[in-house]
């Protein structure tokens, strides 16, 4: 299969699972926030696994194979991950979005309503996640980008679930509260589409795009998901989960790729 077709598809499937997350509202399912906590907890170790496991050890990898050397690969990959958290910096800072526990972040934003503020957050979480997707298949290492994609798949569904219950309590109703959960993950397959289509026209670009792509999931893991699941008295819960799901990320790379 054309490694670009598959990037792109794969980053579809695991953007997918963000609506799938989100159904339960569909039933009126009431979720707790010991439950949410719980469920971000684990979509934070998944990503945290996926960051180093998938992400960082093949860039250094594919560095070391360009470059010829240790010194160069760890350099090339370290400066990938801090262009990566820069990135996602600065789109924190001049997007407009909004959190459940932090409230409203980056430049002004009164004209936008809130629902488009909660898109603009999660926008901010699943573009990197898509583009992780993406060049993990334009590598050419199926298996690798396999479990990558099988464990952002994973993390997005607790993050469908949270923003549709967000919107809930925000006052929409669920079908609404489903259609923009499902919705914001759309960026997935265009940031898988931009990824794998990047490597695939310029391998060089390899080690710096997986490096970049962990180093802007580790800016959402730090900087978005812990202090919300710390904030709400249920930090054992989410540390828990994200134990859980670092562990089964690391299981599910090593056992399928």
């Amino acid at each position: 299969m054309n490694i670009v077709l598959a990037g792109s598809l794969a980053s579809l499937a695991a953007g997918a699972m963000t609506a799938v997350g989100a159904i339960p509202v569909l039933f009126g399912r009431s979720v707790s926030i010991r439950a949410q906590d719980l469920l971000l907890g684990f979509a934070a170790g998944v990503m945290l696994a996926a960051s180093f496991f998938s992400l960082i050890i093949p860039a250094i990898a594919a560095a070391e194979t360009l470059y010829g050397g240790a010194v160069a690969a760890a350099a090339v990959a370290a400066a990938g991950v801090s262009l990566g958290v820069l990135a996602l910096a600065g789109a924190n800072r001049w997007i407009p979005h909004y959190h459940v526990v932090q409230g409203r972040q980056g430049p002004e934003s009164r004209g936008l309503a809130k629902v488009w503020l909660f898109v603009g957050a999660i926008t901010i979480h699943n573009f990197p996640e898509g583009m992780a997707v993406g060049v993990g298949f334009g590598g050419g290492d199926f298996a690798n980008a396999t479990a990558l994609a099988v464990g952002i798949g994973l993390q997005n569904a607790p993050e469908g679930l949270a923003v549709a219950v967000a919107l809930l309590a925000e006052g929409y109703n669920k079908w609404w509260a489903f259609l923009v959960a499902g919705l914001t993950a759309i960026v997935e397959p265009i940031g898988g589409f931009l990824g794998s289509g990047a490597v695939a026209l310029f391998a060089p670009l390899l080690p710096w795009a997986l490096a970049f792509a962990a180093g802007a999931m580790i800016y959402v893991i730090s900087h978005e998901i812990i202090p919300e699941t710390h904030s709400r008295g249920f930090q054992n819960e989410a540390t828990a989960g994200l134990a859980v799901g670092l562990v089964l990320m690391m299981f599910l790379d090593v056992a399928l790729g």
